[in-house]
């Protein structure tokens, strides 16, 4: 799988989608991983530990959205992101589609599949992405 690692573009989010042990793991894995240049620098890391541990680094969001068959993000996308979307992609993030009508129609239009981190349990039903 192509797993791409935007940089996250909503207002004060600093963090990023995977850490660079977790690009290792991916590309451990099998899997190519393409980060977008300065993803990870609000959360610490520089490209330079993302290529270390075997990711690609990439100029610019379009370039990682669409070389990519994954997008692991923090944040839901915003409306500037809904231009990437496409038939059989598949975004890892925090939706809460509830609350936003706008992006589950943009979403269901293009024809992407959404996983949603708030929705994922164990079998003991915690939900890992709130856990230690």
């Amino acid at each position: 799988m192509i797993v791409g690692l935007p940089k996250e573009i909503k207002n004060n989010e600093f963090r990023v989608g995977l850490t660079p042990g977790a690009v290792g793991a991916y590309v451990q894995a099998g899997n190519t991983v393409y980060v977008e240049k300065g993803a990870g620098l609000g959360s610490g890391f520089e490209d330079a530990e993302f290529v270390a541990n075997g990711a690609k680094i990439l100029d610019t969001a379009k370039e990682v959205w669409d070389a990519s068959e994954m997008i692991v993000k923090v944040k839901e996308p915003l409306e500037s992101e809904y231009q990437y979307f496409r038939p059989g992609l598949l975004i890892f993030t925090y939706f809460h589609l509830a609350a936003d009508a706008e992006l589950t129609k943009a979403l269901l239009e293009k024809k992407v599949t959404a996983m949603a981190y708030e929705t994922i349990r164990t079998r003991r039903r915690a939900c890992p992405a709130f856990t230690a």
